[in-house]
């Protein structure tokens, strides 16, 4: 058997274990919500999904599995804008611009990759809002399309570059990434539910205290440094980095993450409740882990 399988059966024993005791704390202690860690858990089993798939079979069934992911990232936060008719085509180019920024990780042309959507998409993204549709509402339909392209193509996509960047440890790095990632944001809310006073952003995201903030931080950094010489070809220091890394980015991408539904939903508080358990909510840290995480991975290490 090798390491790899072992490793997923390892993994698979460790979220049936987690599941089975959410399941047993939330029934005992029906006056807490722990709807938000439900949520994360459900998004524990659909990576572990595309790592099984990126690691048994070919790592173009994860590929296409995470371009999917990304497109659905970006529907969900087109819903939130409030577009007009003339916004229609806009969208559309926005969502022609995946396929092609993950045929870049296909053929590992990275030049292309970090530059496609950062430059020439931003670049060439105005023009059907230009062309016979007006100036009205420009800035905010082509800004805010711009940042969904950033965060849910751009940020997400590095996810999908690992196991063509290293074939041999691609798929650990991005269980390593989710699984950090993930944990961070479930004990930053299970310490802000319990100990948390001092709320960072009330206006935005009422679960995020700074005492929150601290757990998460010490957690994933200790649980970097021990995990990542066992998952990952990182040693237990630069784990320790890569945990506080992990950590900070996590943060600043679900408070971005939370600003923006914000200000794209004001007036509309059922929507911003609605929102609080919607598919984007699960997967705002990574956003910002896994461009920050690849690119310190890239340049430190020499196997990538």
């Amino acid at each position: 058997m090798n390491s790899s399988l072992i490793t997923l059966i390892l993994i698979f024993i460790a979220l049936l274990v987690i599941h089975f005791i959410y399941i047993i704390v939330s029934k005992i202690q029906k006056n807490q919500d722990y709807s938000v860690i439900g949520l994360r858990i459900k998004t524990w089993w659909g990576m572990f999904f595309i790592f099984c798939l990126a690691t048994l079979f070919n790592p173009i069934v994860s590929l296409l599995s995470l371009m999917v992911l990304t497109f659905f990232a970006l529907k969900e936060y087109f819903s939130m804008i409030r577009s007009r008719k003339a916004d229609r085509r806009l969208f559309l180019w926005a969502y022609l611009a995946i396929p092609i920024q993950f045929y870049w990780i296909y053929i590992g042309w990275y030049g292309m990759f970090i530059v496609f959507i950062p430059i020439y998409v931003f670049l060439l993204l105005p023009l059907p809002r230009l062309i016979n549709k007006g100036t009205g509402g420009f800035l905010r339909s082509v800004s805010s399309t711009q940042w969904g392209l950033m965060l849910m193509v751009f940020g997400l996509s590095h996810l999908a570059y690992f196991p063509f960047a290293t074939a041999q440890y691609g798929g650990r790095l991005v269980l390593f990434l989710v699984l950090l990632t993930q944990l961070n944001d479930v004990v930053h809310y299970v310490a802000s539910m319990y100990i948390g006073k001092r709320k960072i952003v009330p206006t935005s995201n009422a679960s995020l205290t700074w005492e929150g903030f601290a757990c998460a931080f010490v957690v994933t950094a200790v649980t970097s440094y021990f995990v990542a010489p066992v998952l990952t070809p990182l040693g237990a220091n630069f784990g320790l980095v890569t945990g506080m890394l992990i950590s900070l980015s996590g943060f600043f991408g679900s408070l971005t993450v939370s600003v923006l539904k914000r200000d794209l939903l004001i007036g509309e508080d059922q929507k911003v409740d609605n929102e609080k358990q919607s598919y984007l909510s699960r997967i705002d840290s990574l956003t910002y882990t896994a461009p920050v995480f690849f690119h310190v991975v890239r340049y430190v290490m020499d196997f990538m």
